[in-house]
Parts: C-alpha cells; sequence; structure tokens
C-alpha cells in the first residue's frame, strides 16, 4: 500500500512504535492520521507535536474501536489503513487471572475489534489494510512470561486467519513481530537473548514497518533474524525447546 493520501488510525500511540509510525504516515503523505490511547493527556500532547488527530481510545471496548473509527472517518475521511499496535509490557511478571484476561483484550481481541469495524467497509470501498503489532514472541517466545508468549502467538495467529478471509476481498493484513525495540514498555526488561540481534529504535522500526506495509507483505520483521529463528524453530521442535531451555536456566538468576 501506498500510504500517501491515505487516512490511518494507530491504537497505542502516545508513545513508542505508535507514535513513531504515526509520526512516519504523517511524514510519508498521509491525509490523516487518528492517533488513539488510553492514557489521554500523553495522546493530546503527542498528537498535538506532530499534527494527528487525538482520540483517546480503550482498545479493550468493542464500542470505543467503533466509536474511534466513526469519529476519524467524520473528521478525516474512510478509513484506509488501521495499525492495531496497542500493547501490555510482559513487565512486571504476573500470573494471575485477571492479567490474562486484560492481555487477551489488548493483544488479541482488540485486533479482532478493528478488523471487525473497519474491514468490511474497506472491502466495500475497493480495498484497505490492516496491520496488527505482535512481536517475536509471537512466532517464538517470552521466555519469562507465558501470558505474553500465549497472547502473542494468539496475534499472530487471528492475522493468518484474517489475511485468508479478507485478502481476497481486497483487504490486506500485515503482522508485525519486531524483536527488541527501545520503548517505555521495554525498559527495565531482563535481556532474553535479544540484545544481540541490536536494540531498535521506535523511529528506525517506524521505517522498517512502512516498508513492509508499501510492499504489502504479511509477515513483517523489524530486526531480519526473527525470521532465521522462526524458520529453526519450525524445522527442528525438539532442538529448539532443548535450546530455549538451556538459554532459560542461564539467565533465569539475571532477571528474578
Amino acid at each position: 500500500m501506498d500510504v500517501s493520501d491515505k487516512v490511518a488510525v494507530v491504537t497505542g500511540a502516545s508513545g513508542g512504535i505508535g507514535f513513531a509510525l504515526s509520526k512516519a504516515l504523517i511524514a510519508a503523505g498521509a491525509k490523516g492520521v487518528a492517533m488513539a490511547d488510553l492514557n489521554a493527556d500523553k495522546l493530546q500532547a503527542s498528537a498535538k507535536e506532530i499534527g494527528g488527530l487525538a482520540v483517546p481510545t480503550d482498545v479493550t471496548d468493542e464500542a470505543a474501536i467503533q466509536a474511534l473509527v466513526a469519529k476519524t472517518e467524520a473528521e478525516l475521511g474512510p478509513v484506509d489503513l488501521f495499525v492495531s499496535n496497542a500493547g501490555i509490557s510482559p513487565k512486571p511478571i504476573r500470573d494471575d487471572n485477571a492479567h490474562w484476561n486484560q492481555q487477551w483484550r489488548v493483544h488479541v481481541m482488540a485486533h479482532l475489534f478493528a478488523a471487525r469495524a473497519v474491514a468490511p467497509g474497506m472491502a466495500a470501498r475497493g480495498g484497505g489494510k490492516l496491520v496488527n503489532v505482535a512481536s517475536a514472541a509471537g512466532i517464538l517466545m517470552q521466555m519469562n512470561s507465558a501470558v505474553y508468549t500465549a497472547t502473542k502467538h494468539g496475534a499472530v495467529g487471528l492475522a493468518e486467519w484474517l489475511a485468508v478471509e479478507w485478502g481476497p476481498k481486497g483487504v490486506g493484513v500485515s503482522v508485525v513481530c519486531p524483536l527488541r525495540v527501545a520503548t517505555p514498555m521495554t525498559d527495565g526488561m531482563p535481556d532474553t537473548g535479544t540484545v544481540r540481534d541490536g536494540v531498535m529504535t521506535a523511529d528506525t522500526a517506524a521505517e522498517v514497518i512502512l516498508e513492509g506495509i508499501a510492499d504489502d507483505r504479511f509477515m513483517i520483521y523489524t530486526h531480519p533474524p526473527a525470521g532465521t529463528y522462526w524458520a529453526k524453530k519450525a524445522s527442528d521442535p525438539e532442538r529448539w525447546i532443548k535450546g530455549m531451555t538451556s538459554l532459560k536456566q542461564k539467565i533465569a538468576p539475571k532477571a528474578d
């Protein structure tokens, strides 16, 4: 997709990858960018800085997603691109059911709510794009967080289904699987082996993501090693599990 003169929505846009993507879309000539986030005050400041439309939104609420789309279309025009980027950090490590439910709604259901809200309209107008920001944990794992691993795998699986369902109707789907990106969400996280592959700035990650959108790639890696690791995992799952088990044992004392 050529993003110039397109109307985009970006969630989780008050900072990190979401803010960097919003800024990059505007620089690339987008007609308008609606920026959504739960943190209303920070969102307003971020949107004012780059000329975006601030729409405070709880992405776990389907009605709120629908309201976000309605406001965007009323003020900017029909949505061409929806970047479902909001996420929750795996730190602090928790295993209670409330945390599982929260991460499930942010990392999986929010993507589904976005697709329900915009994909039919996109198809009716002849095309559009859904971009779901997951994580390399969705194809590999986050060894210190079961909930982050499971929900990001869910995000990747849902993106695959959406691509098969909506692709023939003209709606492209991409899923983004970053390794370590320097954002407030990753501050203070222990190194689980990803630092060796480079800690990327959010602005650089946004550039790579826009390149993937322009190329209509389904799987967008900000860090190429993620794809290599995924291929190795698929080719020999037993060896991969043994290797990850060994790595976890080595880093466990540092993570505690």
